[in-house]
């Protein structure tokens, strides 16, 4: 009787099982075929995201292998063979004052970046690691700075620097670039997730002072964040138009932006001038792109990886 009891245990357990994996099986499927449409139309809006976003890339590459005759004369996305013909006319022009602008380009991005980035991650560190009087409204003004266009500040600026004499020069395009808002914020919140407290407090311990804590200690773990801050700047100073158009006048002090920008005006009266304008505009993306591809290695998205790779 025992045995039969057994076997008939061991029997209704093996069909529970087979039931179980066939319903397992039927969910598997069920799911594949939910996920499988899905996933098609993920990949269908990205590729199509990528092609908007890509085409004006590609139309500006075989729109400088073009001479002026024939820009708006050929088929849109027909190149040409006079790309090296039209940068050796760049180059020419007014004795290469397009690579003096790249040059002014370089200094305001890459100055104003670098600055910007150690301001924001000392000021990012203090906000999250230490407690004083005002820490929080300090902390809603800086969110207000975050939510102002910079475009709107262009003129007080202009006006404050003018009453020192420091308009058309290169500070008037440095100075009001070097506090970010939204910089600190960043940095603030990768400080608070990256940098351990203990850690600090050990260093503290030792003797430490505060500047050698932050510059040893706080600043290797922050490198991460601080690669997508210095990015976020050197990119938004590189583009930049509305204040080097209201700060400068001598045209020798223009970055990339405000020169083509003068180009293109010319353009109404010499069609020729499109040409340089539309070369210019493909060689000054070419130092945008070696950068992320240098720095990309450096880039991490989650917050806690700088605490976990230091």
């Amino acid at each position: 009787m025992s045995t039969t009891l057994d076997s008939t245990s061991t029997s209704a357990i093996v069909q529970r099982e087979a039931s179980a994996r066939r319903r397992e099986g039927r969910d598997r499927r069920a799911v594949t075929r939910h996920r499988v449409p899905v996933s098609v139309g993920s990949t269908a809006v990205l590729l199509i995201g990528a092609v908007y976003c890509l085409m004006p890339v590609a139309w500006v590459l075989i729109a400088s292998t073009k001479d002026a005759s024939e820009l708006f004369s050929t088929f849109t996305f027909a190149p040409s063979t006079h790309l090296w013909d039209n940068l050796v006319e760049l180059s020419a022009y007014r004795d290469g004052l397009y690579w003096r602008w790249m040059l002014n380009t370089a200094l305001y991005a890459g100055v104003g970046a670098i600055v910007s980035t150690y301001i924001s991650a000392l000021s990012g560190y203090a906000l999250a690691k230490y407690t004083f009087p005002g820490k929080g409204v300090v902390f809603k003004v800086l969110l207000m700075g975050v939510l102002v266009p910079g475009v709107i500040l262009a003129i007080p600026q202009y006006l404050l620097l003018a009453q020192v004499g420091l308009t058309n020069t290169y500070w008037s395009v440095l100075l009001p670039q070097i506090i970010s808002p939204y910089g600190i914020y960043l940095a603030r919140i990768y400080s608070a997730a990256a940098v351990p407290t203990e850690v600090i407090e050990s260093a503290r311990t030792e003797g430490a002072g505060e500047l050698s804590i932050f510059h040893r200690i706080a600043l290797p773990m922050l490198a991460p964040g601080l690669v997508t801050i210095f990015l976020f700047q050197f990119v938004a100073v590189w583009n930049n138009f509305m204040l080097p158009y209201i700060m400068l006048g001598d045209d020798r002090l223009f970055p990339i932006t405000v020169g083509l920008s003068g180009l293109l005006n010319q353009g109404a009266t010499v069609p020729a001038m499109y040409t340089l304008v539309i070369t210019g505009a493909l060689v000054s993306i070419v130092p945008l792109v070696a950068l992320f591809l240098v720095l990309q290695r450096y880039w991490r998205v989650d917050l806690a990886a700088g605490a976990v790779k230091a």
